[in-house]
């Protein structure tokens, strides 16, 4: 169901899309594939530049290569459009230190720590933030659930998802439901 009509008029002043996509390659590896995109619809003045209305003000992709085990073995930076030509893009190459992270475990706070400040691109450590959770949709949820959950969970293991949100609480209704097995009763879970 889409969002309610709004109930004033309104007019649309910027527009961002992050885009994950994922490949499985016939080497058995994979590629993600992620593109981040702002873009004003009114020309923007930064300091002595300005951005025409229409322009991305940021354009640029990431592609991480990981093995079965979602550890990174290739990551590469690529950016199309920035606010700052011949500064912004010139961090490209240090985003290589994303190689050997495991973006499904701890891959957000390794990311935060090699990358906080000055040391990455804000927008760059935002794209990258997304591929744990839609990696989540392919190796859990995905068409090939269980040779690919094979590498990450062992049979019988308690689900990682477990208590990750409030849906998935183990003491909840819907753990009950779906995964009775991991279901606690709320006086356990203290």
């Amino acid at each position: 169901m889409p969002l309610p009509p709004p109930t004033n008029p309104r007019v649309l002043k910027h527009t961002r899309n992050i885009q994950v996509q994922f490949f499985h390659r016939d080497d058995e590896l994979w590629d993600i594939d992620a593109r981040f995109t702002d873009i004003k619809t009114h020309d923007l003045f930064l300091t002595s530049i300005v951005i025409p209305a229409k322009r991305a003000l940021h354009d640029f992709w990431l592609r991480l290569t990981i093995n079965a085990q979602a550890t990174i073995v290739d990551a590469i930076v690529v950016f199309d459009e920035v606010p700052f030509e011949g500064f912004c893009e010139t961090i490209h190459s240090r985003y290589k230190q994303l190689i050997g992270l495991n973006i499904l475990h701890h891959f957000r706070h390794e990311l935060k720590d090699r990358f906080a400040g000055i040391n990455g691109c804000t927008h760059m450590n935002e794209l990258a933030e997304a591929v744990p959770s839609v990696a989540m949709q392919v190796f859990v949820f995905g068409e090939e659930e269980a040779r690919v959950k094979a590498a990450f969970q062992k049979k019988g293991e308690r689900p990682f998802h477990m208590d990750g949100c409030h849906t998935m609480n183990a003491a909840g209704p819907a753990v009950e439901k779906f995964y009775p097995t991991w279901s606690i009763k709320p006086e356990e879970k203290e």
